[in-house]
């Protein structure tokens, strides 16, 4: 039924405002606006669509991955635009919230204004 059919993902946020701010310029996507929408253009994919929700809930789990080649030096970039890195308790995580220890990649975890969890890891 809908083998041919592009998809394309989206969440909620509680401010678009703020939203557009911190997606554009924290962290540099290229975004646009139509209709109170946002979509965030991201390389090799389909856009990601963010819309208002007025009684939003964060999401307990990372809605979006952005693979980098170095990971010390992208949280030392985000965090100097002031970005919070999260401390999880069961992940052996640096000072600097980059989870090193396990079989998976590299990864730090961080939240939107929305409270949304968003992550870098390396690889």
């Amino acid at each position: 039924m809908f083998e041919n059919t592009e998809a394309f993902s989206g969440f909620a946020v509680d401010d678009i405002t703020k939203a557009k701010e911190f997606y554009g310029q924290t962290l540099g996507l290229r975004v646009s606006e139509e209709h109170g929408l946002l979509q965030l253009q991201i390389a090799g994919s389909r856009n990601i669509l963010v819309y208002p929700k007025g009684d939003h809930i964060p999401a307990n789990f990372t809605i979006l991955n952005f693979p980098v080649d170095d990971i010390g030096e992208t949280v030392d970039e985000l965090s100097a635009r002031g970005v919070r890195f999260e401390q999880y308790d069961g992940f052996d995580q640096d000072e600097r919230g980059i989870a090193r220890g396990g079989e998976g990649p590299l990864i730090a975890w961080f939240r939107d204004p929305a409270g949304n969890i968003l992550s870098v890891l390396e690889g």
